[in-house]
């Protein structure tokens, strides 16, 4: 038999420990077994090879053989030089196209920041990645073609400006554009920072500067896509999603918290790309080790295919020369921050002290002068290493695929940052800098022109220009884009549900099984029941959803490939490929990005969808806020349920799991339309209207939802509550007293509307005070429009002032006004201004904690005795009763006066 011929592979293997062979006990043995595989490999090609090492690995564990595990491969390229692919494209086209596009994304944070200093930018990060991007743009990213097809693509959020610089360049936008970067507030429109759907609703499709969620998004994405395939809604495997993030995003928990998933679930419809440029923003990410092969472990751990991109072309005849194995060896000592040294220094300081260490690779490059040494690039700039990764990704039918690239921070900066640990606060670059850039990447800007750093794009019908033009063409069109038509949607009305405005029966429920209810007859809707996606992170029977399990399935991909150990019972836990539920384990995180995925379904996909996100309460803004932040800059849409809602309702969960404060966390979500419904009435007139005015009329927003756990019976609507219930307050009942003149207004929201309500009756029996009980659904939308009506009027002041909602219902209405919720004092607070009386607002400010309902109640100061105590007291303060009374109510009630304040407790 011929004698064994190695594979560039296995040569590269053994050359990082070329102490293998001299260990060999028995190397005429060992000959055998090589040619033995290499025999194989020639008759039987790979797959036949890969399953008997299988085999054997599998009969040396079951003899008791520990084999060694081996989470990383050498420090070098995955695909060798030997099986890259021809470079399809023109490669002198393109290094001129990609020039032009680096120079005008230094030029555009250079002027902005010499013009307005503070205004900030980033230059660093486009200029190691521009490779990566641009071989790309040439020949991967496909775009919409006008429509809602193409790719979808994750930008890493600091490189923005080399994504606006190429839109320049392809003539999407002007110089006005550029010179406004970062300046939005102008006549012609500015640039944002970061990727923002919502302030360029045209152009970007993902937020993702907020570290990590870019990357966890993108897994969702790619694993929606697919639901709406396996479901039949839409042919999306066409659709690759692609991602760019840093080394040093990594550390962020959410970037890597969910790669095991897309492993799982084998979305090889997903391709990330990490710049590897070894740089924080402070300093290297890890100095004292090698943070590629960090990130290989982890990957090839969760399953996904690794390909890494380490060094460029130069290097390929030097480990072609490397009969030793000492360079791979070498390759593998040094650590990044010494690699990040390397790019500073000249090329003697290289040869003496990377190659210098071992005199065998001193001689490998004695032909090699100091200045070639020192221009040898990192893989990630290299477009021929770039192209066979991307080409490998593409091809990869069975897995994700992380392309882990290595680069350098502020390649082509020159000594104004590249490589330096202040790129991140380069903004800027002065004469000298200027001049070198130009002429470093052959910019065509003279020397009296060039240091005022004007923006260049070449002329029309230049060989350059008509090349990229081609090249979009091909594929698509440019990118990114967004559509902004929002399609419409047939949606069920409330005429057709009248069975869930009437009461109960007497029976009692809680408006999370009132809601579960109303879910379960909508995803059956005729209108659009297949398009609502019920999300939800491991709680389904919690929330008492365990009855939908039968009814729709839980997606899964592969089916379901076991009997489950329930499936005796009605309502087992049923898996399928065309499930709808999405049981998303328990990942908050996860199940947002789910939500986003499908909350923007309408502009990635031409298709309103619709997520319902089911939740604990306490673990949405408090847990997600910024992807609840980052769902609304991408101008989601959907349903967001906080389940199990109130600090003093789910009472036995105790300081960790009870919500009082999510309402007021809202606030701040400008999209987000907050509701606290006690009914479940109330419940279903606000999803109807959520629905109509989002998938109808068109309106960009997430309705939140609070529903209880405490069960009660649910009275009918009152006639004409809809307007009230939407606007967020309405009349629910009135109680007058016989003998007493005093009337108070007394406000109440979600379960505690009941304590307002034994509240009346004592006042009334008790203490001769009439009032009136208002069901408010949402202090937030109060306010909102009181604010926006107040607003109008102040730069109106000539016009006939216009009424807020709230001045509308409260017209003649006689105060003091009480409010009493499960949630903190400031969400009632917030309408104090715009109420024709005072307002005394109770609430549950302070920590959670277990006893019974009733215990919590008192002890936050928000039950029965608490409303009447308060009111009693807000009426003494108005000089209309005697303190007096107010004293012995609070002894007839059995309130302890001095209780520690719960707010510190």
């Amino acid at each position: 038999m011929a004698e064994a011929k190695l594979m560039p592979a296995e040569e590269n293997i053994l050359r990082q420990n070329p102490a293998a062979h001299s260990q060999d006990s028995d190397p005429s043995e060992t000959k055998e077994w090589l040619d033995s595989l290499d025999y194989i490999i020639e008759s039987k090609g790979g797959d036949r090879v890969r399953y008997l090492l299988s085999a054997l690995e599998n009969r040396a564990h079951a003899r008791g053989v520990d084999l060694p595990f081996a989470a990383n491969t050498p420090y070098i390229n995955t695909i060798h030089s030997s099986q890259q692919p021809v470079y399809p494209g023109n490669r002198e086209f393109e290094r001129r196209i990609k020039s032009v596009i680096r120079w005008n994304a230094m030029a555009m944070v250079t002027r902005a920041n010499r013009d307005f200093s503070g205004l900030g930018g980033h230059i660093s990060s486009y200029a190691s990645a521009a490779t990566l991007y641009e071989v790309a743009f040439n020949h991967f990213f496909r775009g919409r073609n006008g429509g809602y097809e193409g790719d979808q693509v994750y930008f890493q959020g600091h490189a923005s400006p080399g994504i606006y610089a190429r839109a320049f360049v392809e003539g999407r936008l002007s110089e006005m554009n550029l010179e406004n970067f970062r300046r939005e507030l102008q006549e012609v429109q500015g640039l944002s920072s970061y990727p923002h759907p919502w302030l360029m609703p045209d152009f970007w499709e993902f937020p993702t500067v907020s570290m990590g969620l870019g990357p966890i998004c993108s897994i969702y994405q790619a694993r929606f896509n697919r639901y709406m395939q396996d479901r039949g809604i839409k042919k999306t495997d066409g659709t690759r999603v692609w991602a760019f993030l840093g080394d040093g995003e990594c550390d962020e928990p959410e970037t890597l918290g969910a790669i095991s998933l897309a492993a799982r679930e084998g979305l090889n419809n997903l391709t990330w790309i990490i710049n590897c440029n070894l740089q924080r923003l402070d300093g290297p990410v890890r100095g004292n080790g090698k943070i590629i092969q960090e990130l290989e472990a982890v990957f090839r751990g969760a399953g996904w295919n690794v390909i890494k991109v380490i060094w460029g072309g130069d290097w390929d005849p030097l480990l072609e020369a490397d009969k030793s194995g000492l360079l791979v060896k070498r390759m593998e000592e040094v650590v990044d921050g010494q690699y990040q040294k390397y790019v500073v220094m000249p090329g003697s300081y290289i040869r003496e002290h990377f190659f210098g260490k071992y005199p065998e690779l001193l001689e490998l490059v004695k032909s090699y002068s100091d200045e070639r040494l020192e221009k040898m690039l990192r893989g990630g700039h290299d477009p021929a290493k770039v192209y066979a990764a991307y080409q490998a990704a593409v091809e990869c039918t069975t897995k994700p695929t992380v392309i882990l690239a290595k680069t350098v921070k502020g390649y082509g900066l020159g000594e104004a940052g590249e490589g330096r640990n202040v790129t991140h606060n380069q903004k800027k670059l002065n004469e000298k800098e200027l001049a070198d850039f130009r002429n470093r990447f052959s910019i065509p800007i003279s020397d009296e022109e060039v240091v005022k750093a004007p923006f260049y794009r070449p002329p029309e019908d230049s060989a350059e220009m008509k090349y990229l033009v081609k090249r979009r063409e091909a594929l698509g069109g440019y990118m990114p884009t967004r559509p902004t038509d929002s399609p419409k949607t047939e949606v069920p009305v409330l005429a057709d549900y009248q069975e869930f405005l009437g009461d109960s029966g007497g029976k009692e429920l809680s408006t999370t099984m009132g809601f579960v209810r109303l879910l379960s007859k909508l995803v059956k809707d005729k209108t659009m029941g297949k398009n609502i996606v019920p999300i939800v992170p491991d709680e389904s029977r919690t929330f008492g959803m365990e009855g939908m399990f039968r009814q729709i399935g839980i997606y899964a991909h592969g089916g379901q490939l076991y009997e489950p150990v329930d499936s005796d019972q009605l309502m087992y836990y049923k898996e399928a490929k065309d499930g709808q539920i999405l049981e998303e384990g328990i990942t908050e995180a996860g199940s947002m990005s789910s939500f986003i995925a499908a909350g923007n379904a309408y502009c990635q996909h031409g298709i309103n969808m619709v997520p319902f996100f089911i939740y604990y309460s306490m673990f949405g803004f408090q847990r997600v806020g910024d992807l609840i932040w980052a769902a609304a800059d991408t101008r989601a849409k959907g349903f967001l349920i906080g389940g199990t809602a109130g600090r003093t309702t789910l009472n036995g969960e105790g300081l960790q799991h009870q919500d009082g404060h999510s309402h007021l966390n809202a606030i701040a979500f400008p999209t987000v339309r907050s509701y606290d419904p006690a009914f479940a009435y109330e419940t279903t007139v606000i999803i109807f209207d959520g629905m109509k005015k989002m998938y109808v009329d068109g309106e960009t927003a997430m309705y939140y939802i609070t529903v209880g756990n405490e069960n009660y019976a649910m009275p009918a609507m009152p006639e004409g509550a809809e307007e009230g219930i939407v606007h967020g307050i309405y009349k629910f009942n009135s109680v007058d007293s016989a003998k007493g003149k005093n009337r108070v207004q007394l406000f109440g929201s979600g379960p505690i509307l009941r304590c307002v309500l034994e509240a009346q009756q004592i006042l009334a029996r008790k203490y001769q005070v009439s009032s009136d009980v208002w069901s408010v659904t949402s202090y937030t939308e109060l306010r909102r429009n009181a604010h926006a009506v107040q607003r109008w009027n102040m730069f109106h002041p000539t016009e006939t002032p216009k009424k807020s909602y709230l001045e509308e219902v409260m017209e003649g209405v006689e105060g003091p006004f009480i409010a009493s919720s499960d949630n903190v004092r400031a969400l009632p607070e917030q309408i104090r201004d715009y109420l024709p009386g005072n307002l005394l607002a109770l609430g549950t400010d302070g920590m959670g904690r277990s006893e019974t309902r009733e215990a919590l109640r008192r002890h936050f100061e928000i039950d029965a005795a608490s409303v009447v105590i308060a009111t009693l007291y807000q009426l003494f303060r108005e000089g209309k009763l005697d303190a007096k009374k107010v004293a012995k109510a609070i002894k007839d009630l059995d309130y302890d006066p001095e209780k520690v304040d719960p707010y510190f407790a």
